[in-house]
């Protein structure tokens, strides 16, 4: 009989361990996982957070499951870009403002610029994260939307806040350092869209031109757009022009081989992190990676 209610009392047991106890923290909802990957280091093990994107994923045409657009509706807040990145979410991040959802809207923390050339000229560029700086606006702002969340405990969110401060302003000063050694006569960006008009902006780049003229990677180039390009690379020299890791390269190889010169297509991570074991898992290190590869492919 004790030996019955042994074995009774071990199913019992191991039922209850296959069910995960229900989490009992704020549950964070964020759209991309660059934006992810800051509000964790931010909330540590203070909130549940639930990144939408997934690695490798392109921001401008993710989908989301019904179940994960359920949570979203659900969450104590959720964290969005909000400069017309998320292209595929708006529906859902319109249907969790009309349920009263608390949203932090990143894009309306920086200075925001406008793209200056192609089919989006003249709106929001939301590419704001290749500038540590704005990131570190985003923190600034985003850190007392954290702290109000019932459950978070103010002090531990305001030390991590404050670390990864630190860390922000450690890579914004290795940037600046890294790109000074670049001559000045190849400091151009060629891309495949137009993604770096605030790292242009902050350490003193000419964006040359993008071989996708809009914003969003779901745009396309025409034949005039191509030509332009090479004229531009014959006219600057660059010895290297850059494919993002979210998007084929294709149309930059062909950029290279029309313009007839000795150009290196190099790989980005721009627009998403990496899975753990990628090249880019983090904010920091994806731009640490792109900043060792700019600096480099400039300077030959």
């Amino acid at each position: 009989m004790t030996a019955v209610l042994s074995a009774a009392a071990l199913l019992v047991v191991a039922l209850a361990g296959c069910t995960p106890a229900e989490d009992d923290r704020p549950l964070v909802v964020v759209s991309t996982n660059i934006l992810g990957d800051v509000v964790g280091e931010l909330v540590g093990e203070e909130a549940e957070v639930l990144t939408l994107m997934r690695p490798d994923a392109d921001p401008h045409s993710f989908e989301i499951s019904a179940q994960e657009a359920a949570r979203l509706r659900s969450a104590d807040l959720v964290v969005s870009n909000g400069l017309g990145l998320e292209e595929g979410l708006q529906q859902h991040r319109d249907a969790a403002a009309a349920d009263d959802v608390a949203t932090f809207v990143a894009g309306d923390a920086v200075e925001v610029l406008d793209y200056r050339e192609g089919d989006a000229e003249g709106t929001p560029d939301s590419h704001f994260w290749t500038d540590p700086a704005r990131v570190l606006d985003v923190v600034d702002a985003l850190e007392p939307a954290l702290t109000a969340l019932a459950g978070v405990d103010p002090a531990v969110l305001a030390a991590q806040a404050a670390t990864y401060r630190d860390e922000l302003e450690q890579l914004d000063a290795d940037m600046v350092t890294a790109f000074a050694a670049i001559p000045e006569e190849r400091r151009a960006l060629v891309t495949n869209h137009h993604v770096f008009g605030y790292l242009a902006e902050r350490f003193d780049f000419e964006v040359v031109g993008a071989v996708i003229p809009g914003g969003t990677t779901l745009a396309a180039p025409s034949a005039s757009d191509l030509a332009d390009l090479v004229d531009a690379v014959r006219e600057t020299g660059v010895p290297a022009i850059f494919a993002e890791s979210s998007s084929p390269d294709r149309l930059v190889q062909a950029l290279a081989s029309e313009a007839d010169v000795q150009v290196q297509v190099v790989e980005l991570y721009t627009e998403s992190l990496t899975a753990a074991d990628g090249g880019a898992p983090t904010y920091l290190s994806m731009m640490r990676v792109n900043t060792e590869r700019i600096a480099t492919g400039l300077s030959r």
